[in-house]
């Protein structure tokens, strides 16, 4: 791809109106443009990083069992109704009317309409658990969007659902997507701790948010340091193993403001482990038994002839709202560097050749390079304009592939001038650079 043929829109500088990290480089850098207040489209840059973001979510959620499914956006006002959250829900959600005069609303969440589906399909124990999922676009209209998409109005979410026959299976479910988050963040290189959150307007009382450390975060946290050391892997997709994990994350006091307790905090947490912060969140999850199927009349036969409601949980993932965290847990803004994880970076190379008029040797080269990247399945971008060294360098510091390569006229005709994002560059032959670009690939 050459960088004069993409819809890479770069502003010279931080456009006014964007206050955080992720705002401006998404709007300085072309991946975004607003379309009202709180709604974007989404540009070639953004939208690859948010697809790659969606593919790595998806493949987490599969790894567990969960089926996938897509909702519509537009929901009948009749099921919200039914589980009585119609008027409780309030003005975020936006109410409309058809032409028949059918109340209609653009669905800020997906409980009613994905138990309407179980009700009608699933009526014996022996077909449970059921664990569906869809990533679709959703809808809250906030009092005051801001941050561009990190508190937009419209967003893209993974949202999950689980249904089980008693409080025991329905804790297993939510304790494999306890497990798949920590496995999810961790493949986009977040280091993300579940705290213990409240529940809100969705209900029930068990929930864990799963916060990214930043100042630009909305969220007040409260943790022991010591969570940070934790890792989740080799977990096996077993009761006790994943009943184990998650006690070994509750071993250590971490919770959201509206959690806190600060006598409980002073008592378990010393001195020297306390840390209060700010933190972003990147995904819910709360179990609320049978809130939504009682009311609605979810119920599945049981041994003996019996019935009973199935107990559920729901679980969430701002897609479009991690790659804004992505940017404000990477970005240096003081050196204008943006380092995407290569699980998601739009490019995974940047090619950059020194070129002019007379000489196009290294355009030349470049290209060739690009084609021997491709071969390896490795994703790279040339820029092919004749703007000097310290632009194209900005440009594609902002850009943020992982990786560049240099190619100017005193280039050795087997070496390449090799670097990570940010760091020193080094003269290499192309086949180490291509190693290296592999491996990293693979540890992702």
């Amino acid at each position: 791809m050459y960088l004069s043929k993409s819809f890479i829109p770069i502003l010279k500088n931080n456009p006014s109106e964007a206050k955080i990290k992720s705002h401006q480089l998404m709007l300085r850098v072309g991946m975004i443009k607003q379309s009202s207040a709180g709604i974007y489209s989404w540009l070639p840059l953004g939208f690859k990083v948010m697809k790659k973001i969606e593919q790595i979510v998806r493949e987490e959620q599969n790894r567990i069992g969960v089926q996938e499914i897509l909702m519509p956006t537009i929901q009948s006002s009749e099921i919200w109704k039914e589980s009585g959250r119609y008027e409780d829900y309030g003005e975020e959600m936006l109410r409309i009317k058809d032409r028949q005069n059918r109340e209609m609303l653009y669905g800020p969440t997906n409980e009613e309409l994905v138990t309407d589906i179980f009700r009608a399909s699933v009526k014996s124990y022996k077909s449970l658990p059921q664990l569906l999922y869809h990533i679709q676009w959703k809808f809250r209209d906030e009092v005051r969007p801001r941050f561009g998409i990190m508190r937009g109005r419209e967003f893209y979410m993974k949202d999950a659902y689980s249904f089980d026959i008693s409080d025991e299976e329905a804790f297993f479910s939510y304790n494999k997507f306890f497990l798949s988050y920590l496995r999810t963040f961790k493949r986009l290189d977040l280091t993300a701790i579940p705290m213990a959150a409240d529940t809100g307007p969705i209900g029930g009382n068990l929930s864990h948010e799963f916060i990214i450390l930043a100042d630009t975060g909305e969220s007040k946290i409260f943790t022991d340091k010591r969570i940070f050391e934790l890792d989740s892997d080799g977990t096996n997709v077993d009761k006790e193993a994943l009943k184990d994990l998650r006690k070994k994350y509750e071993k250590f006091y971490a919770v959201t403001d509206e959690k806190f307790n600060e006598k409980e905090f002073e008592e378990k947490v010393s001195q020297e482990n306390r840390l209060i912060t700010k933190g972003i969140e990147v995904g819910h999850i709360f179990y609320f038994g049978d809130k939504y199927s009682k009311p609605m009349g979810a119920s599945v036969d049981l041994p003996g002839g019996k019935k009973d409601f199935v107990k559920m949980g729901s679980y969430g993932i701002g897609v479009s709202r991690l790659v804004g965290a992505i940017i404000e847990a990477k970005y240096d803004e003081k050196s204008e560097i943006m380092k995407w994880p290569i699980s998601v970076a739009p490019y995974e190379v940047s090619i950059i050749p020194m070129i002019n008029k007379n000489d196009q040797s290294a355009l030349e080269k470049a290209v060739n390079i690009s084609k021997e990247l491709m071969v390896n399945n490795i994703v790279s971008i040339i820029d092919d304009t004749e703007e000097n060294f310290s632009s194209k360098m900005r440009k594609m510091n902002l850009i943020g592939s992982p990786f560049q390569i240099i190619i100017g006229k005193q280039t050795d005709a087997d070496l390449v001038e090799f670097k990570e994002t940010g760091n020193e560059a080094k003269k290499i032959k192309l086949e180490e650079a291509i190693k290296i670009i592999k491996e990293q690939k693979v540890s992702n």
